[in-house]
């Protein structure tokens, strides 16, 4: 699984934005620190959603490795619901 939270750390603690949902105590984790004064906040969130993305790829491989199929249509409306797509 492949989960993206913001956080600040602050002496020497890791403090997340949100809590992590279907997460065990023990998942191991990478931590990436970011320059506030260098990081542009609109190519952080396009950053987030590459990699939400990723692991929507991630769990569709899944899905289809465990014989777990649906319509095509199905897909389509859920991007275009994300994405804000008319079709």
């Amino acid at each position: 699984m492949l989960k993206t939270i913001e956080g600040i750390y602050q002496d020497g603690h890791i403090h997340l934005t949100d809590i992590p949902q279907d997460v065990s105590d023990r998942s191991q984790v990478l931590v990436t620190f970011l320059d506030p004064s260098k990081i542009d906040p609109i190519k952080l969130r396009q950053l987030i959603d590459q990699l939400e993305t990723i692991e929507g790829i991630q769990q569709g491989f899944e899905e289809l490795n465990a014989g777990q199929t649906r319509p095509v249509r199905d897909f389509v409306q859920e991007m275009q619901q994300k994405y804000g797509i008319s079709g």
